[in-house]
């Protein structure tokens, strides 16, 4: 049976022609956002690598002795944007990252950053650290009360475990008042999922061990 075929009509055209335009503009804008966030990884990956080996400088032939030399931590009006600090881990999560002082874009990019008028880290007091939820700090989706975190840097090799998480709004900044006690702060976006600028705050508390 012989069946006949409109021919598509100028309209379908057009639109065929715009589906067809739209999926290769949504391939390229693909490739172009990988490309982009594996420059980010390598970037980051560098600057991990970099702390490490700032780190061992200060630590390379410790286990000859009882502990390193300790060096105290340099002012922060001597510190610019982006500069070592030291370098964090969370091992049951898995986390590693360079920790840098300051917290502007490209900084948060490379790495965590000390946010500046809390104590330096490896200093007394109450060393406050911010992270992107979608990269570093992502993990912290998964932290626990007990979780271990250690924090190198050149004038100290610190330990802590986490007391508590929770979610604050924006404006709660008293998380990153001064302690007497030596703590550890770390403060990223939440939800961790949310797509665009997300409207709380997730913070970690931990205490040195």
């Amino acid at each position: 049976m012989l069946v006949l075929m409109k021919s598509p009509t100028g309209a379908r055209r057009r639109l065929h022609a715009w589906l067809r335009w739209s999926g290769r503009a949504l391939l390229a804008v693909g490739l172009v956002l990988l490309g982009y966030v594996a420059l980010v990884l390598l970037q980051a990956q560098r600057y991990d690598s970099a702390t490490r080996q700032y780190v061992n400088r200060f630590w390379s032939g410790s286990q000859s002795r009882p502990s390193p030399q300790p060096e105290m931590p340099p002012p922060e009006a001597t510190l610019t944007e982006g500069a070592i600090l030291g370098h964090l881990e969370i091992p049951r999560l898995g986390l590693s990252a360079a920790v840098l002082q300051g917290t502007d874009s490209r900084t948060l990019r490379l790495g965590i950053g000390h946010i500046p008028g809390t104590a330096i880290p490896g200093s007394p007091g109450n060393s406050a650290i911010a992270g992107h939820r979608d990269t570093f700090f992502r993990a912290l989706k998964n932290i626990h009360n007990g979780d271990e975190i250690e924090l190198q840097t050149a004038g100290a090799s610190t330990r802590y475990l986490v007391d508590w998480a929770r979610v604050v709004a924006p404006g709660d900044i008293s998380v990153l008042d001064p302690t007497r006690d030596s703590v550890l702060t770390l403060v990223t976006c939440y939800p961790f999922y949310f797509i665009g600028a997300a409207p709380k705050r997730f913070v970690v508390r931990a205490h040195v061990i």
